[in-house]
């Protein structure tokens, strides 16, 4: 009802202290009832209609049906009648920091444009991005420390550091020279994967492909001493990978994750019962390479569920040029582009087709591929490749968490943090309903997202 949302809101803001961050704290002590939604669970479980769910000291208590949930004395009741709400989303694969307004480069990597690139994220209902292996110095150590010890706001960071590949096979943009570990023999990887250990990252990322050409491919001996040293000591490793062959050698060594698809040619059967049967997790990075399809404006930029995300995010500079790029490109580029982007959406098709772990991880923060944005335009794309939403759904939430080990998130559960996003529509009915937010939680506390588009469009 009505009154409930403004006792609510009169609620939040008597408790509130004055952050300059993406959250404000409600008392521990006090818990929220949120009544009436569809309740999406993110583990692909069947929706709950009029559900009830208790939140308490940031966390799920209960969760059934309204009417159902026992709640304390003094608790606060919210109605969320009418609208559905879902599990915040999980990015597997982002690179944090690179870009400001109309720039991209190492000058932009400072502790103002990281936390805004999370910040980016979290008005997006994104709680967890795992920056993977281009962040050289210690900036992202320090984010992510201080997001631990509450002096950082934004999505949650998970880091590999500094990615390992052989000489030259880091990634391709003037950005990134010199980050990635360039290893030749085994010992070396071995040493690399060391380092990164004592510093404690979250994962091992490397690079073993030839680049397009300008290096040479990183040898199975080596990665498989890269890949049995990150397990020996406690880590993931997950590979980016160009090549069918380089895909089967990895997930025969033991890989963890393949950040891409393969894209010089559709996966085959062995390789997909492989991935299957070894459990391997696959990140589709759909939305990146979908973009170079065109060569006019596509009808999805003008969404108006997207658009208006957009321009509350970001400033209209960066809006238009990414606008007037589409029309800048040649048509028969677009049409080659096209045709090895049929390539990901069949492999992806087949991998859905045969179960294997489909995770969120879109190559967010390459240039004008922004945080938010890019996860919310994977989402839909997975779906146009062949995934049903509520496969998407799990992708992007529960198993993502699976992946990246995070086992108190990633569904609406007792027992499970409360983070979760407050939508208009149904995204089981039509996916691009996860844009159409009314608000986000992280920890049980609700995100200044007004407070974010000051922050986030400001000159």
């Amino acid at each position: 009802c009505l009154f409930g949302l403004v006792l609510a809101t009169v609620f939040y803001l008597l408790v509130s202290v004055e952050l300059t961050g993406a959250q404000q704290p409600a008392p521990r002590t006090t818990a929220a009832l949120y009544e009436g939604a569809l309740l999406i669970p993110g583990d692909g479980s069947a929706p709950v209609a009029n559900a009830a769910f208790l939140v308490q000291d940031g966390a799920i208590v209960r969760v059934g049906a309204r009417g159902t949930v026992t709640v304390p004395a003094g608790s606060v009741r919210i109605d969320l009648s009418g609208k559905t709400v879902m599990p915040a989303l999980i990015n597997t694969h982002g690179h944090p920091g690179f870009q400001k307004g109309l720039t991209y480069g190492r000058e932009n990597y400072t502790r103002d444009t990281y936390l805004d690139d999370l910040n980016r994220a979290a008005y997006y209902g994104v709680r967890v991005v795992m920056s993977q292996g281009i962040d050289p110095g210690d900036l992202a150590y320090e984010v992510r420390r201080d997001q631990e010890t509450g002096r950082a706001d934004g999505a949650r960071l998970l880091i590999a550091g500094r990615g390992i590949g052989a000489p030259n096979a880091g990634p391709g943009a003037a950005a990134y020279q010199g980050i990635a570990y360039e290893v030749t023999t085994a010992e070396e990887g071995r040493a690399a994967v060391g380092e990164l250990a004592a510093k404690r990252v979250d994962f091992v990322k490397i690079w073993v492909d030839d680049r397009g050409g300008r290096a040479p491919r990183m040898p199975p001996p080596v990665y498989r001493a890269i890949i049995d040293e990150g397990h020996r000591r406690g880590l993931k490793v997950n590979a980016h990978v160009f090549y069918h062959d380089d895909a089967v050698g990895l997930v025969e060594a033991g890989i963890d994750g393949l950040a891409h698809l393969v894209r010089d040619r559709e996966m085959d059967r062995d390789l997909i019962s492989g991935i299957v049967r070894r459990g391997v997790y696959v990140m589709p990075n759909l939305s990146g390479a979908e973009r170079g399809t065109h060569s006019t404006v596509p009808a999805w930029f003008g969404e108006p569920g997207l658009m208006t995300l957009f321009r509350e995010s970001t400033r209209v500079p960066a809006v238009d040029r990414i606008r007037a790029w589409f029309t800048s490109r040649d048509a028969s580029a677009a049409s080659a582009a096209r045709a090895r982007y049929m390539i990901l959406q069949r492999s992806l098709a087949a991998l859905n087709k045969a179960g294997a772990r489909i995770i969120l991880g879109c190559d967010t923060g390459l240039e004008d591929h922004l945080f938010g944005y890019a996860e919310q335009r994977e989402l839909a794309e997975m779906v146009a490749a062949g995934m049903s939403p509520a496969q998407v759904i799990v992708a992007a939430t529960s198993r993502s968490a699976e992946y990246l080990g995070l086992r108190n998130m990633g569904t609406l559960a007792p027992g499970k943090r409360a983070d979760f996003i407050v939508l208009r529509g149904n995204p089981l009915e039509d996916m691009r309903q996860t844009r159409s937010i009314d608000s986000v939680y992280f920890d049980g506390r609700p995100v200044d997202r007004a407070g974010l588009r000051k922050r986030l469009t400001r000159e």
